[in-house]
């Protein structure tokens, strides 16, 4: 289908919504529409172009509205003038990689876990993810540029996907051959991910493989319980050893043991901790505020410095670039060697580009596990305490920000957390020497994000009583539900 684009050379007020703290994202044709992508195009492009960037990469995910926003954002993107170098239907990851070898800013087109009538748009200028007041910018460009342009930019097509898969199995070596269940959810990960898993010498049974848009099996978000049912039943039903799942864009993984348990991302970040540790001795290792009070042990026990730091990709991210501008190691490795958050976003430097990919994640996985017996015994072994899901309280707009600085305000003198670390860093954060409880604001919807962690059921039900009852003193009508 060709692309209409209206002349609108007026002034064109947006939906403030779809503009959220790491990426722009609303609902299509409503909030989101190819209107809305050139506009971004144009505004993008012109942006870049004052930052000495002059080439911008697009992808786009398996969504059913992907092409036609595809095609409205490179037509915006060539009216300010930079060329394009258009790669098609690929992960996340993969737009990632392309802004890493071939240009240096890309935008990919992905609704990531989202439902399915969600879209919207991930964004890297000169290797730095855009987020927070650079996102604004762009909102206000988008409303108030001048669009009377001529089309002065070029576009290329180029497939990534052969270098894309040369670079992971040109990486990782398992030790043993392992049999694998891949649950890639209908989303986009299921065109790449299981042929690179077979060429690195893994058996796959691959579980709804084929990107459809509508998601008819289950949705693509491993980060719910729900989400991981089918492999969950593949594993017993075979003699598969492990099952890897991946969300719609491909840039989170989710593990299940043959056992049923599922290896949550702070686990995971144990395990990786620890190899990246054995070859860059020393360096920094990344984690945000929800994840388990048993990681920052554990990656001191493996000889490196954890930190804590504010949830989101793009905050992570950009404070490991801080960590390596400021560090210069003689190896010549990355002081911030790897990062993750809870949402299961991981960021490996130490032989990697330090951007978040759910298959390069896998297949390190695999690596470290191949070189036991039984990878499912290694995984089962890593420090667990009891923990709630993630909770989340509904709030009004721009009330979570308010009821988070009144928390922390009132922490200091409350007394169950008289003998306990308090930390403000993203939220209210109590550590007690048993277990952990964090209330912050979301930076993406109206909500409150909650987690609960006790080493004992006591100690869980205890720092949940606390925390809620602290809760309760600013917010009476609480109530929530597991989300993310």
């Amino acid at each position: 289908m060709p692309l209409v684009i209206k002349n609108e050379s007026l002034p064109m007020k947006l939906d403030s919504s779809i503009f959220k703290a790491y990426d722009i994202r609303g609902i299509t044709p409503t909030s989101l529409n190819p209107e809305v992508a050139r506009r971004l195009g144009r505004a993008f492009g012109t942006h870049a172009i004052k930052c000495g960037e002059s080439v911008v990469a697009v992808g786009r995910d398996g969504r059913l509205s992907g092409l036609g926003l595809s095609q409205a954002l490179i037509h915006g993107l060539c009216e300010a003038g930079v060329d394009v170098i258009d790669v098609g239907m690929v992960t996340t990851p993969m737009l990632y990689f392309a802004a890493n070898t071939l240009c240096k800013s890309g935008i990919q087109i992905t609704g990531s876990h989202n439902p399915r009538d969600y879209n919207g748009f991930k964004m890297v200028l000169g290797g730095r993810a855009i987020y927070g007041d650079e996102i604004q910018t762009l909102h206000r460009m988008m409303e108030e540029l001048d669009w009377d342009k001529p089309v002065t930019g070029q576009v290329s097509q180029v497939n990534i996907d052969g270098a894309y898969s040369q670079r992971i199995e040109g990486d990782i070596r398992l030790k043993r051959p392992m049999k694998i269940v891949i649950d890639s959810g209908n989303g986009i990960a299921g065109a790449s991910a299981p042929a690179i898993f077979r060429a690195l010498g893994c058996e796959v049974i691959e579980l709804f493989s084929e990107v459809d848009g509508n998601f008819p099996n289950h949705h693509p978000d491993p980060s719910k319980p729900e989400n991981l049912r089918d492999l969950m039943a593949a594993l017993k039903d075979s003699d598969a050893e492990l099952g890897l799942a991946f969300d719609g864009d491909g840039d989170r993984l989710g593990i299940v043991t043959k056992g049923g348990n599922n290896i949550y991302p702070d686990r995971q970040m144990m395990l990786f901790a620890q190899d990246v540790l054995s070859r860059v001795p020393g360096a920094t290792i990344l984690f945000d505020v929800k994840c388990s009070q048993r990681l920052a042990p554990t990656i001191e026990a493996a000889g490196g410095k954890a930190l804590m730091f504010k949830t989101g990709h793009s905050l992570i991210k950009a404070k490991m670039r801080e960590i390596d501008t400021a560090t210069v190691r003689p190896d010549g490795q990355a002081q911030a060697a790897l990062g993750g958050e809870m949402s299961g976003h991981i960021f490996f430097k130490e032989r990697w580009y330090g951007f978040d990919d759910g298959t390069y994640a896998g297949a390190r996985l695999l690596e470290i596990l191949s070189a036991s017996p039984d990878g499912n015994a290694v995984l089962d072994a890593l420090p667990t305490s009891f923990s709630t899901p993630e909770l989340n309280v509904g709030c009004h707009e721009g009330e979570p920000p308010k009821l988070v600085a009144e928390l922390q305000d009132l922490a200091k003198t409350y007394a169950p957390f008289a003998n306990a670390k308090i930390n403000s860093i993203d939220g209210l954060r109590v550590d007690w020497d048993d277990g952990f409880g964090l209330i912050r604001a979301s930076n993406t919807t109206p909500v409150l994000v909650l987690r609960f962690e006790g080493h004992t059921e006591v100690a869980l039900h205890r720092i949940e009583f606390d925390m809620m009852a602290l809760l309760k003193m600013v917010k009476s009508d609480v109530s929530f539900a597991a989300g993310h």
